[in-house]
């Protein structure tokens, strides 16, 4: 049976790249796209993937990560493979928090792709190579910054709007408090999560209530 593939990317051109790409390969059957992480979820409940590939960079304040985490709440049995341009670790770990089997940079060949995708689908973990000797080397040293601090780095406004969107409040009703816009609040909601490496909003409301920010006035 062909591996079912959908296909999350924001430009149009690369998910029509991927698919020309893929479908052109025996084993592999795309059965769906989405430019977004709402759009993804929608559609991946509907069509079931067996993989899917995950652009890092997406727009709203859903990129990769988020969606990942959230999709496989709902589908767990999903594979997910991220692709980027980053080749960076702070995103690697993030990425391999949040659920993902894969992490593939853009630039690796066709065949590289195939490969992660057939791998995770029997439920390996594929890296590309330096991504591989990243997680060994932050085993073996310690190096996943976890337990690494960084509430102070956050600005007092970050602050503000941590404690309110922990609280439950939506985006609008944090700008209405805040008299800012929705945008302004999206933009510090999206820096928060970077920092503090998070993926969803339990892991915030963890966070704040370790800190001491719900308590409601």
């Amino acid at each position: 049976m062909a591996i079912r593939v959908f296909i999350t990317d924001d430009h149009a051109v690369v998910r029509s790249g991927l698919r020309a790409v893929l479908e052109t390969k025996p084993g592999i059957t795309v059965v769906g796209e989405a430019a977004d992480g709402v759009d993804c979820i929608k559609q991946a409940l509907q069509v079931s993937p067996d993989v899917v590939l995950m652009d890092l960079s997406m727009p709203n304040g859903r990129d990769g990560l988020y969606t990942t985490s959230e999709l496989l709440q709902s589908l767990p049995e999903v594979k997910v493979v991220i692709l980027t341009m980053h080749d960076d670790e702070q995103y690697l770990f993030r990425a391999l928090k949040a659920g993902a089997s894969g992490y593939l940079l853009k630039s690796a060949p066709v065949s590289e792709l195939v490969k992660a995708i057939e791998q995770v689908h029997q439920g390996l973990v594929y890296l590309h190579p330096s991504a591989t000797k990243k997680v060994i080397e932050g085993y073996l040293h310690g190096q996943t910054k976890d337990d690494q601090d960084v509430f102070e780095s956050l600005t007092e406004r970050e602050k503000e709007i941590l404690s309110l969107v922990a609280k439950g409040y939506t985006n609008k009703e944090v700008a209405e408090l805040l008299s800012i816009s929705v945008k302004t609040v999206e933009n510090h909601k999206g820096n928060l999560m970077d920092k503090l490496q998070f993926t969803n909003r339990r892991e915030l409301m963890k966070f704040a209530h370790a800190r001491g920010l719900l308590d409601f006035d």
